[in-house]
């Protein structure tokens, strides 16, 4: 039997252990997959650990030059003329400006231009107007700001269109004459071509020819969100026909440092990285760089155009810095949603970009990122099935908490020092996962065997006893242990003699009605049947687990049996054409309680002098002619809840120590049979004072008065025995049976 268990056990463990790994596996495959309700969970993370672990410190040169709305009020709505945009650059750049990027679109001729309202009023109007002194330079406003931008450091913003069905719905009425970036390639054996590496443009929204040509460079400003609308990443480099552009942010780097070129970086996943200058730009294998935001909008200074325009600012403002023009003006505002906010002004991201890369300060996903997600996500699943299949439910909690406090910790250490994200996401969902799952399958199967041990203890265990041990398991040792317990013996009266006028399936049926309500009795106040011994039952009360008042209960349990008798008796004598009586001993003392038998075969069952006592008392209720002796230490331990009349004091067969055994029952019963209780005491206080004359004169008429006649015939006997032949001088009353 425990060898069995112990397979089941094993087996159990097997069970969870597979189950455990299979579902890290499975987690590993959807790791590669990369569902995409999961990607969305690993954005949030990355935005969690960035919101903590960001710096505010910047390097001081981006500006923002802000169309706001005090610049609108007091120049007038935009689109401005192009000859203020002209005086605003020129004024930018006179304050000592490196370079500045237009985070704007001048795709369309300036309408206030002289020259063109004079052409448009001849085609409308049919009028010849002339603006008379006004100096040339001023007939078209195109070709001043023109003028102004040509060979200088200004970067013209444009727009690329990657909906190539958009693209082909677009009317292209003049050239484009964007600037392609100066990219030198570098390429290992069978890397991907940079036209496949990179993202590819269908189509542009250009600048006006006439400003495009005059530009020295112009930039992209376009800015994809990730999937879940947030802008973590920005395209640094895009192909389009063949050539590659750079972003407004690095086109407008290039032009304050005067470095022009890029080296990019190719292999045979796509873009391995990005150099410029002396820094090396980590970017993923479609060109794009996370975005080091330094938090909400407002973190680098904000510049009104109207006080450049009307010099306003102190000198130090603009000197040496790379400016941005960009509008925070209602109805104009390019907002973006980031990590930090749902409004982020849009220009800030391309200052946010050269800060990034002219303080060094990058976050990457390196490409052992995946490999260390996997691995900890695989490690992270056995681990905490491991935990589970062995540990306690109660030590599960502190390791399971230290494990996800701890792979925050790290992620957020990395981020913060190594500027590297390392999600611990499926890690996370492979702890929670197998956690919840082995714990609900070893819960499941736990309550199987719970099933099954109800089932089974049921026949032996009260439904109250069964309880406790569930409620409280650390109460039931299987170890064995000495310990205080009640032990019954009852037997039936001449049940061989009875059995040989019965068929064998008749004694089977007797014994089944009777042994079934005898056990209810038992279980019911809450004792634990022990075994049957044919027709005698072997009970004990206090174990497995302790029973308050156990004695009592077990007092209790007799008496109920006697009762139930009377009723089994009147069924039997017409089933079976007669009745039964039984004998019950009842004693309490310490016992060896536990399993007993062999390694392989065994028995919960209780061993010791008390137990063979018991056994003795129940043998005794023959010769006493008693229906249920009770010993001292009974009578004690119940005290005054029951009646009792003292039998004898004996040393029954091997046992040296003397011991006074009573009957027990109910005081109603008591005070039925007081009369004929109160002479028999009398007599039994004769015969302990050795007057053994009177004494076998009173049990003599208790006997013919039909009053215990089993018991007082004994002791008439005895009486006449010791009166003819006379105890010595110390006696002590106590009678030695020879037999069990």
């Amino acid at each position: 039997m425990a060898g069995f268990l112990k397979k089941i056990l094993k087996s159990d463990k097997t069970l969870l252990l597979a189950a455990g790994i299979l579902a890290s596996l499975v987690m590993a495959a959807l790791y590669i997959v990369q569902p995409t309700p999961l990607r969305f969970l690993d954005y949030k993370i990355y935005d969690q650990l960035l919101r903590r672990q960001h710096s505010t410190k910047t390097s001081g040169v981006p500006v923002i030059v802000d169309i706001d709305e005090k610049s609108l009020a007091a120049l007038g709505q935009w689109p401005w003329p192009r000859y203020r945009v002209a005086l605003l650059l020129e004024k930018i750049r006179a304050a000592g400006a490196m370079s500045v990027g237009m985070d704007v679109v001048l795709a369309e001729p300036d309408r206030t231009s002289p020259a063109l309202l004079r052409r448009q009023i001849k085609k409308e109007l049919m009028v010849d107007v002339d603006f008379q002194g006004l100096p040339k330079a001023l007939e078209d406003h195109d070709a001043l700001l023109a003028n102004v931008i040509a060979g200088k450091p200004y970067v013209l913003g444009f727009y690329f269109n990657f909906s190539k069905a958009e693209a082909d719905q677009q009317i292209q009425t003049q050239e484009c004459h964007i600037k392609p970036g100066q990219v030198a390639l570098l390429e290992a054996p069978g890397a991907v071509k940079a036209q496949d590496a990179l993202h590819s443009a269908f189509g542009t929204v250009c600048p006006l020819p006439v400003l495009a040509q005059a530009a020295t460079a112009t930039g992209f400003f376009n800015a994809t969100p990730d999937p879940d609308g947030i802008l973590r990443r920005v395209a640094l480099l895009i192909n389009y026909k063949g050539q590659i552009y750079p972003s407004l942010a690095l086109a407008t780097l290039m032009e304050a440092v005067g470095d022009r070129g890029v080296l990019l970086k190719l292999d045979t996943q796509g873009t391995e990285s990005l150099r410029y200058g002396g820094s090396i730009i980590p970017v993923d294998r479609a060109g794009q760089m996370l975005i080091n935001y330094r938090g909400a909008g407002g973190v680098f200074p904000y510049l009104s155009a109207v006080d450049v325009l009307e010099g306003k600012l102190p000198p130090e403002a603009l000197a040496g810095k790379i400016a941005f023009i960009g509008t925070s003006a209602a109805g104009l505002k390019d907002l973006r949603a980031t990590p930090f906010s749902a409004v982020y002004p849009g220009v800030e991201t391309h200052a946010t970009v050269v800060d990034n890369i002219l303080t060094q300060d990058f976050i990457s996903v390196p490409d052992y990122a995946p490999a260390v997600e996997l691995f900890a996500t695989i490690l992270a699943g056995i681990t905490i099935t491991f935990l589970v299949v062995w540990a306690r439910a109660v030590w599960l909690l502190l390791p399971l908490a230290g494990m996800g406090f701890g792979m925050w910790e790290g992620s957020a250490y990395m981020l913060a020092h190594a500027r590297v994200f390392i999600s611990p996401l499926y890690a996370y969902i492979i702890l929670a996962a197998n956690f919840t799952f082995l714990t609900l399958l070893k819960f499941w199967r736990e309550e199987k065997q719970k099933k099954f041990i109800h089932g089974a203890f049921s026949h032996y265990l009260a439904p109250a006893v069964i309880k406790q041990i569930y409620d409280s398991p650390e109460s039931l040792s299987l170890q064995g242990q000495e310990k205080e317990v009640t032990v019954m013996f009852s037997d039936v009266r001449g049940f061989t003699t009875m059995s040989e006028k019965l068929t064998p399936t008749q004694v089977t049926d007797l014994l089944h009605d009777y042994l079934t309500p005898m056990t209810h009795v038992i279980t019911s106040n809450m004792g634990t049947l022990d075994k049957f011994i044919g027709d005698a039952i072997m009970a004990f009360w206090n174990a497995p687990i302790d029973v308050p008042e156990h004695q009592k209960k077990a007092m209790n349990s007799a008496l109920e049996m006697f009762e139930h008798l009377k009723t089994l008796n009147e069924g039997f004598k017409v089933k079976f054409g007669l009745t039964i009586k039984i004998g019950v001993g009842l004693h309490c003392g310490r016992v060896r309680v536990g399993n007993m038998g062999s390694a392989d075969l065994f028995d919960y069952t209780l061993i010791g002098d008390n137990v063979n006592l018991t056994s003795r008392l129940e043998s005794l209720t023959k010769y006493y002619g008693q229906i249920l002796l009770v010993s001292q230490a009974m009578k004690e331990a119940c005290g005054a809840d029951y009646a009792y009349v003292e039998m004898d004091s004996v040393r029954v067969k091997g046992k040296n120590e003397p011991i006074t055994i009573y009957t027990a029952m109910t005081h109603g019963a008591r005070a039925a049979a007081d009369a004929g209780f109160s002479r028999y005491e009398t007599a039994l206080a004769d015969y302990k004072a050795m007057r053994f004359a009177e004494a076998a004169a009173m049990f003599a008429q208790l006997k013919s008065e039909s009053f215990e006649e089993v018991l007082c015939t004994m002791y008439e006997e005895r009486c006449l025995h010791l009166k003819d032949e006379p105890p010595g001088e110390g006696w002590d009353g106590v009678y030695t049976h020879k037999t069990k």
